[in-house]
Formats: structure tokens, C-alpha cells, sequence
């Protein structure tokens, strides 16, 4: 019975949740199987070995895709985690267990002080507190299984990490953020060094093609928006801006006279610069009368200030009623923030500009997938479409290595050179028959 194969490797899954439960006896099979395999192999290492099981696995050709990556995930948790939980002393938490003791509220508290000292914005505090909370919520139904000795340490973030991408099957990029989130919350609040976990089950990304948009596309996506939408998505697409980095943009990063946008504190906290479209100049001009109007509102309501770092709030405490501070697309309602407790006129929302992007995109019958970063694709494209040197599509997206803005080559390569199907051949040369 499947149930006898390997029970230990079975309790082990099943209560750390690692796998669906109805699987837990598949995968048990899967390493039984690799073990027959190992023995019969000669002294090789186990890494090696695993790849040599696999690969002989796909050329018998007995077994689906989704099977051969079934039993790459279990012989990773059986060699990566299962073996090496004891060997683990998880010195770690022995080195100072009262952190790791507190109580979760506790936790979270000083997780916040910790990312707010570091000048992190709100939203990955948001994600950063909620993948602890997560964490901590898995922590305690495996504890209920018996399967926790009440210390936390690298075991125990693999196994999440595991469970993330089996059971949860999360994209990579989740999976990622999960494990940014943890490895913060243990070096930074809980002052325990991770190790080895690189033996989690990482969730894999293939390789994908951005979707772009013909030009066609775009001018039918503008010509389906009005007002202060359609400024919005000429920005995106005209200067190739990421979504927060228009949100976040302030009136004194706009040079009308030198036609260039400057982009403070963007992704890997780098500055940097791209073009202002003349095309928009006039309508955002108005634009920014209009937001000039709103301002002298506020203030005369007793409002008008904006968020400023805390570095500069300190040093410059009048600035955040200056106009040069100002966002250029304020959000159309106060509100109160979350950190310093002020009523305030944030930034336009996120979720606001992507819903007005999607409108826009169905209204204009586009079956594409579009987003906000399509725009940015397209710019990119576009540009290199356009002659524009690699190297200054580069420093216009803001990419550390050339190998990143690549991938736009390879779909323009497919735009512009695509080879013609054997079919038109088949006919047109038919037709030249005839």
C-alpha cells in the first residue's frame, strides 16, 4: 500500500503541510522510486544522482509533465528538508530565544519600527507585516500537528516557503516577496540569521515575452479616454514610467523648458531621468493649474500639506505646503495617514489608474492583456523601433544591466522580421501556378 511507502518522509509532509494531503503518499512514492534508482547507481552524489533519475524519468516517456515535476518537488523536500532536519542545530535560535518568544503583536510592532527606520515606503510595509502575519498563522496550525518545538529558525521559513509554492502554488515573483518579508523580519527584528534556503521548493518562472501594443493599438486605447485619464496614460506610454513613479511624481520633477521628467527614489531607491512628451506639454500645464486651484482650497480649509520623508520633514519643516512639493496628480479626496496620523491629500491611487488603463482597453476592443506596464513595454519598443540605441533605452527604463532591456529586441525581432508560414508559401506559390 502507498500508505506503508516511507511513513516517516509522509508524516513529516503532512504535518508541516508541505503537500496536498491526498498527494502525500504519491510523493512518497516518487522518493521510493529514486532510492531503488540510487542504490543500483554506484557511490555518486545525491544532487547528481536526482538529475540523472529525472532525466531517465522524461525518456521513458511514461509519465506527464506535471508527474516529472511531482517528483522533482519530492525528492527536493526529501534531500533538501527531510534529511537535513535534524542535522539542523538551529543555533540561530538558541543565540536569542526571548525575541523569537514574543508575541506576535509584538513582532509586528517592531517590524514596523524597523522598516519605517529604514525610510520603506507604506505599501511594502503593508506586504512586509502581512507575509509575517501569514507566517505566523502557518506557524500555528503546524504546531497544533505537533510538528514545532516552539522556536523559529531557517527549518521552519523553508517549509513555508514549500508550502508556498505546492500547496499555494504561487507565482514566483509572490513567492519572492515572501521570502524578502521573512528574511527581513528574522535579520532585522528577530536578529537570527537564515541559512540554507536554498533547499526550499522554489516556485519557477518560465520565460516570458512583454506584451506590447502596435501603434495602431495605443491610438485607439487614447482615443477611447478623456481628461486627466487619457494625460495619465500619455505619460505612461510617452515617457515610460512605472506605475508609483507617476503616482509619486511632484511638480518641481517636471522640466517644461529642457522637456525631461526626474524620477526621485525609484525602484532600488535610483534616480533617474526620462523625456517629457511636447505633445502633452499644454494639456499638463492646465493640468496643474487645475491641481494649483485644489491646493489654495486646502489651504484655506487648514489643510494643503503633502507627505515628505522623514529625513526632510525634519530638516525642512514648512516644505510639505510648498507647490514645488505638490504631486502633480493629487488623489481627489483627503485622507487620513496612517503613520503620522495628519489628514492629507495623497497621491492618486494605484488601483484608480489601472482600472481607468483596463476601461479604456476594453472600450477600444484591444484583446490584448493590458496594463499599466504594457504602456512602458511599448514605450520601449517603440523607441527601439524608432532607431534609438539599446544603451539609451537603458537609462530612460532605468535598468541596472543592457541583458534586461534585451527581451525588447526579441519582440521587436518578431514584429518586424517575422518568417512567413509554410501555408501563404504553400498557396502563394499555387496561385503563381494557376
Amino acid at each position: 500500500m502507498l500508505s506503508d511507502v516511507l511513513p516517516e518522509f509522509q508524516e513529516f509532509l503532512t504535518s508541516r503541510k508541505l503537500v496536498p494531503e491526498k498527494s502525500v503518499s504519491y510523493y512518497a512514492r516518487w522518493v521510493s522510486k529514486f532510492l531503488g534508482f540510487a542504490n543500483n547507481s554506484g557511490e555518486e552524489s545525491r544532487d547528481l544522482l536526482i538529475r540523472k533519475f529525472l532525466i531517465c524519468l522524461a525518456a521513458q516517456g511514461e509519465f506527464a509533465d506535471w508527474q516529472i515535476k511531482q517528483a522533482e518537488e519530492a525528492l527536493k523536500l526529501y534531500s533538501g528538508q527531510f534529511l537535513s532536519k535534524n542535522a539542523d542545530a538551529r543555533q540561530e535560535n538558541l543565540l536569542n530565544p526571548q525575541k523569537v518568544s514574543l508575541p506576535i503583536s509584538e513582532i509586528i510592532n517592531k517590524m514596523r519600527e524597523a522598516i519605517r527606520l529604514r525610510h520603506y515606503s507604506y505599501k511594502t510595509e503593508r506586504s512586509y507585516t502581512d507575509w509575517a502575519k501569514r507566517f505566523y498563522a502557518y506557524i500555528e496550525e503546524v504546531k497544533k500537528k505537533g510538528a514545532q518545538d516552539g522556536r523559529l529558525g531557517s527549518e521552519d521559513v523553508r517549509n513555508f516557503l514549500s508550502y508556498l509554492a505546492i500547496q499555494r502554488r504561487v507565482s514566483s515573483s509572490t513567492q519572492n516577496q515572501a521570502f524578502n518579508a521573512l528574511l527581513f523580519l528574522f535579520r532585522e527584528v528577530l536578529e537570527v540569521e537564515l541559512k540554507d534556503l536554498d533547499k526550499a521548493v522554489r516556485a519557477k518562472r518560465g520565460s516570458k515575452v512583454p506584451t506590447v501594443l502596435t501603434i495602431g493599438e495605443v491610438e485607439a486605447l487614447f482615443r477611447h479616454i478623456e481628461g486627466k485619464g487619457r494625460l495619465i496614460m500619455q505619460l505612461l506610454y510617452g515617457s515610460g514610467l512605472r506605475l508609483m513613479e507617476l503616482a509619486r511624481l511632484r511638480v518641481q520633477d517636471i522640466d517644461f523648458s529642457s522637456n525631461t521628467i526626474f524620477i526621485r527614489a525609484a525602484k532600488q531607491d535610483k534616480d533617474r531621468t526620462t523625456m517629457l512628451p511636447d505633445k502633452i506639454k499644454n494639456d499638463l500645464c492646465l493640468h496643474l493649474e487645475r491641481v494649483k486651484e485644489l491646493r489654495e482650497k486646502d489651504l484655506k480649509a487648514g489643510y494643503g500639506e503633502v507627505y515628505l520623508p522623514d529625513a526632510l520633514s525634519r530638516k525642512y519643516p514648512n516644505a510639505a505646503k510648498d507647490w514645488r512639493w505638490q504631486y502633480v496628480f493629487p488623489s481627489p479626496n483627503l485622507s487620513v495617514d496612517p503613520r503620522s496620523g495628519k489628514a492629507r491629500r495623497h497621491h492618486i491611487s494605484d488601483k484608480s489608474i489601472q482600472q481607468a488603463v483596463k476601461k479604456a482597453a476594453d472600450a477600444a476592443g484591444i484583446v490584448k492583456r493590458v496594463s499599466v506596464h504594457t504602456l512602458r513595454h511599448s514605450f520601449a519598443t517603440h523607441l527601439l523601433m524608432n532607431g534609438v540605441n539599446i544603451r539609451e533605452v537603458q537609462e530612460l527604463l532605468g535598468h541596472n544591466n543592457v541583458e534586461t532591456t534585451m527581451i525588447y529586441t526579441h519582440v521587436l525581432r518578431n514584429m518586424s522580421n517575422a518568417p512567413k508560414s509554410p501555408l501563404d508559401s504553400l498557396y502563394s506559390n499555387k496561385e503563381s501556378v494557376v
